[in-house]
């Protein structure tokens, strides 16, 4: 209560300072417009949301059931309209944030249209939409508590009044952790620092960004991976740092993801004087071939090792290979150095969600860095229906189960939906992040893309209903009806669009002059 008051007495205050050309203004209404402007700039949003992450951390620490979530967004609704949901259901927004997907972004907001993720959209474009998305959160804010001042407006007793003023006073704001996709840095480190800049800026408290070459970049979950040596890519953590502790976002947050279990190429050699060192590890990786100095060809590149000389293989794309198998190795070798250069969290890419697998690298990791903590991208890439069908099956095979009913390369099929299999891996999907949390140091879980999808499903129901036999009923039945018995905000769309804070505006400004949107006329008095 005495957040909206004091700010009620500061004004007045300030209106008395300024005499009669002043008589106009209403504290009170100044009051409203500053608690629907609770965040002035994004690095009021990073500083705030940065203390909520690093909260969340430690609270998982603690008691890994605490892990937290988020979904992928490409624009600030679908944000918005998360985040409106989480509060709806769950009445709190607590260890849920939004994560601002890189490959969305090529895909759904470059000038040069969908584009694949191979770091060519307009880098811009990231930090335009962390601002947008916040713009968004910020609008779900100024609506939610206009509407707590039209209730107090309308309020008849005192009683009534103290209730809504109590949940003015301790509103829940819609503005989260977003934790915001760099990519692999657009370019050397002092690009990624300038890039990084904005997105803390634009309010981002937390920023991924991965061990791949800026101009060779791939989605995590195609092929051609090139990773860069280890000293590259510290540079780059270092830079993000920077960038945080230059604006003030001392607690901010770094993901350090690493792509080397599906990368084989690196671009470069990496630079060492001692043996054992970070790029003589980095390089032992190498396939390579002993030869001796007469064996030498024509640009051969050679490097020494035990007294001995190496060729590593090189490819025709002037790529150097890594030895098969080298997979996990690398990103154990990978996660350990970015914690101790200055990263935060880890993420690490894999073709399959798989607790074993990903536990078997924390493992390791925690040897070194007993609270190694990971953001792990439950992805849409992965067919999880087989992927845990088939890891129940394998289980159940080796258990010595009857597995004669099942053919295991067709296992995706409807004709398995209902078998005992089959509700054994719907359960294991149902608890991965739970499990996974507890067993494999996973403290965010992120669905990059979910939004893509859903749009690309609903979208493809509306068609076929609306443009088919059922017409208008396609869309009322398929989605009207369901918005109103579901309790969708949208289905107001023009107050979601900000029509009823506009009229509070007008009437601030012209006060009985005012010229509202709301009347008796106004068709979204349907939806009461």
């Amino acid at each position: 209560m005495a957040q909206y008051q004091d700010d009620i007495k500061a004004v007045a205050d300030v209106k008395e300072t300024y005499g009669s050309a002043w008589n106009a203004i209403n504290p009170e209404y100044a009051a409203r417009m500053r608690a629907q402007n609770k965040f002035k700039t994004g690095l009021d949003i990073a500083k705030y949301t940065a203390k909520i992450m690093r909260a969340d951390m430690a609270a998982y620490d603690a008691d890994p059931a605490k892990y937290t979530q988020s979904l992928g967004c490409w624009h600030g609704f679908i944000g918005q309209q998360k985040m409106i949901s989480i509060k709806k259901h769950f009445k709190s927004t607590e260890r849920r944030y939004l994560y601002l997907s890189g490959w969305m972004v090529a895909a759904l907001r470059s000038e040069f249209g969908p584009l694949p993720d191979q770091s060519m959209h307009e880098k811009t474009s990231v930090s335009a939409l962390i601002r947008e998305l916040y713009t968004f959160l910020r609008q779900a804010d100024a609506r939610e508590l206009g509407g707590l001042f039209r209730e107090l407006d309308a309020a008849k007793d005192a009683a009534a009044k103290a209730a809504i003023q109590e949940k003015i006073d301790n509103h829940v704001t819609h503005v989260v952790p977003i934790i915001a996709d760099i990519d692999a840095g657009f370019g050397n480190a002092e690009a990624t620092y300038l890039l990084a800049k904005q997105f803390i800026e634009a309010g981002a408290c937390c920023i991924q960004i991965e061990n791949q070459v800026s101009d060779e970049k791939q989605c995590g979950h195609q092929d051609g991976k090139v990773t860069v040596p280890h000293e590259d890519f510290l540079a780059k953590i270092r830079a993000i740092r920077y960038a945080f502790l230059e604006l003030g976002v001392d607690d901010g947050i770094i993901v350090a993801r690493t792509d080397s279990l599906g990368a084989g190429l690196t671009k470069q050699i990496a630079v060492t004087n001692t043996p054992g060192d970070l790029g003589d590890q980095y390089n032992s990786f190498l396939d390579c071939e002993e030869l001796s100095a007469d064996q030498l060809g024509n640009g051969d590149v050679v490097i020494k090792r035990d007294g001995k000389l190496l060729r590593p293989k090189r490819l025709p794309s002037n790529l150097f290979q890594f030895r098969a198998g080298t997979g996990e190795a690398r990103c154990v070798l990978d996660c350990i150095t970015s914690l101790q250069n200055g990263a935060d969290l880890l993420w690490i890419e894999t073709e399959k969600p798989h607790i074993g697998q990903i536990g078997g690298m924390v493992k390791e990791i925690r040897k070194v860095i007993p609270n190694a903590k990971l953001v792990y991208n439950n992805s849409p890439s992965f067919n999880w229906t087989l992927n845990f069908r088939q890891q129940v099956y394998d289980a159940m095979k080796e258990a010595g189960k009857d597995v004669s009913a099942y053919e295991r390369g067709q296992l995706m099929s409807a004709e398995y939906d209902d078998s005992e299999l089959a509700k054994l891996a719907d359960e294991k999907i149902r608890t991965f992040q739970a499990d996974a949390s507890r067993e494999a140091g996973i403290f965010h879980h992120l669905i990059t893309l979910p939004t893509y999808h859903t749009a690309a499903l609903s979208t493809d129901n509306l068609a076929k209903e609306y443009f088919g036999d059922q017409g208008m009923l396609g869309y009322v039945a398929g989605v009207q009806r369901k918005e109103i018995r579901q309790g969708i905000a949208c289905v107001k769309h023009q107050n979601m669009s900000g029509s009823d804070i506009g009229d509070d505006h007008k009437e601030y400004f012209s006060g009985e002059a005012a010229l509202k949107a709301a009347g008796k006329d106004n068709t979204m008095n349907q939806f009461h």
